[in-house]
């Protein structure tokens, strides 16, 4: 339909993205530095943003490499430390293409249930425990795509523990952070790590626009030069033109505005999707997020959320399968993303989306 409502993609609409200001940040970056931005760079990034990245986290610039986007920072850690069926733990459920990536490596990943305070370490601690010798968990630390849940400190120091004690690496993979419009911050697992068992991940496609595609690795020294080589040999230098944009944005305070910006609109979407499905799909159980892009819906077992997603696009409205986040399971589960929706269309959205599920429903039993 050519008014479809789309609950599928995890980007921010246009109406809050700092258009003028990142065009403003371009003549910058041209004006500044118009070699550095046109040349072909080196392969840890544009210099002066990889060093502004390391001066956010309080590491030596040796520990950062500056990519293309996060997944292409995924991609190059996992590369490097993913062999055929090496062991990989992953939430479950988990984002989509993190999946597709580990599974396209040969890696044997193993699903560990998600609560509401993250990962369950109880459970990782049990799988451990009986023997498998794990490479790589790759946790979401902040309102995890898909389910909006956020890891508690408590599970933060657990999981430090665990991978000292087993002699795994934590991938945190954490795009959405600074995306807080509710609760306290929490430290990360970089600030907290004391034995060099983290590689940190983020992102500037939630915090700037995804069209920029910079994202960024933080990791021990000899891990990022390892990486370093296989992103010489991939493509010479990532795009400095799109990462001279992005360090003059920073640089000007640019992204401090568009955070709150950010943040002040997805507080009002997600107050709005909440009410939209109290009043219009009661049947829905969720938990609203404190930030990020994503909400995590189960609907009644025995839900077919393969008939629900074509009766909802019959009627102007889409949604990514709980099952595409998942080895196995998750047919009456859905993910909602409230970022790319603005906030007029979000109650007919659930309107539309309720009117499927009441199409497809299964019977109540007698």
């Amino acid at each position: 339909m050519a008014d479809t409502i789309s609950f599928a993609r995890g980007a921010p609409s246009l109406d809050i993205v700092d258009v003028d200001g990142l065009s403003a940040a371009a003549t910058r970056a041209f004006t500044n530095d118009p070699g550095g931005a046109t040349a072909y760079g080196t392969s840890v990034g544009y210099v002066p943003l990889r060093r502004w990245i390391a001066e956010q986290h309080g590491v030596d610039v040796a520990n950062v490499l500056v990519t293309n986007g996060s997944m292409q920072a995924d991609a190059f850690l996992f590369a490097t430390l993913v062999s055929p069926g090496d062991a990989v733990v992953a939430e479950k459920p988990t984002y989509d293409r993190t999946l597709l990536n580990l599974r396209g490596l040969g890696a044997d990943v193993r699903m560990v249930d998600l609560e509401q305070d993250g990962i369950d370490t109880a459970q990782l601690r049990e799988l451990l425990g009986s023997g498998i010798d794990c490479k790589l968990a790759h946790v979401i630390p902040n309102f995890q795509n898909p389910a909006g849940y956020t890891l508690s400190l408590a599970k933060r120091r657990e999981l430090l523990e665990l991978a000292h004690e087993h002699g795994f690496t934590i991938f945190e993979d954490d795009p959405y952070r600074h995306i807080r419009f509710s609760g306290e911050d929490i430290p990360t697992m970089l600030e907290m790590d004391e034995h060099d068992t983290v590689v940190y991940a983020s992102s500037f496609s939630k915090t700037v626009c995804p069209g920029i595609r910079v994202g960024y690795l933080v990791g021990p020294q000899a891990l990022i030069a390892q990486i370093q080589k296989l992103a010489t040999n991939t493509y010479i230098s990532p795009n400095m033109v799109a990462q001279a944009i992005v360090y003059e944005f920073c640089v000007s305070g640019g992204i401090d505005a568009s955070i709150a910006t950010v943040k002040a609109a997805l507080a009002d979407r997600v107050a709005k999707l909440d009410a939209a499905l109290q009043e219009h799909l009661p049947e829905a159980r969720y938990t609203p997020p404190e930030g990020g892009y994503f909400m995590w819906v189960e609907l009644p077992e025995g839900t077919d959320v393969d008939a629900l997603f074509t009766a909802a696009n019959e009627r102007g409205v889409a949604f990514v399968k709980g099952t595409d986040f998942l080895l196995e399971g998750g047919q009456n589960t859905l993910r909602l993303a409230y970022s790319g929706v603005t906030a007029d269309q979000i109650d007919e959205g659930i309107r539309r989306l309720a009117d499927a599920y009441r199409a497809i429903a299964p019977a109540p039993v007698a």
